[in-house]
């Protein structure tokens, strides 16, 4: 099983960039994908999720209506649309899969809002 995540980076304030997280090993299309993040000196928190069949769920209250989950079922990659950033923002962005053969966690890809 692996989940790569990319497109994390130097990002500037109202930066929009997309996270990517490409799977593969299990089941993509039968799985809840989510993200998370964890700031510096935080404790990693949920973002948002999407189910199998693509519907997305609760999002956190600090991300509602700036970021945007979707996935790609042919190419067994969910994404994160992120829209407004702020420097709170700033966190190692982390892709977790919960399938029918266990739970996963990407490693990572940091992303920093800084002007």
């Amino acid at each position: 099983v692996q989940l790569v995540e990319s497109g994390g980076g130097l990002v500037q304030p109202g930066g929009s960039p997309r996270l990517s997280c490409a799977a593969s090993g299990f089941t993509f299309s039968r799985s809840f994908m989510s993200w998370y993040r964890q700031a510096p000196g935080k404790e990693r928190e949920f973002v948002t999720g999407i189910t199998g069949a693509g519907l997305s769920i609760n999002y956190v209250d600090s991300v509602k209506g700036r970021f945007i989950i979707s996935k790609e079922n042919a190419k067994n990659t969910v994404y994160l649309q992120m829209n407004s950033l702020k420097p709170e923002d700033t966190a190692v962005y982390h892709c977790y899969a919960r399938s029918g053969v266990g739970d996963y966690w990407g490693q990572g890809t940091q992303v920093t809002v800084t002007s």
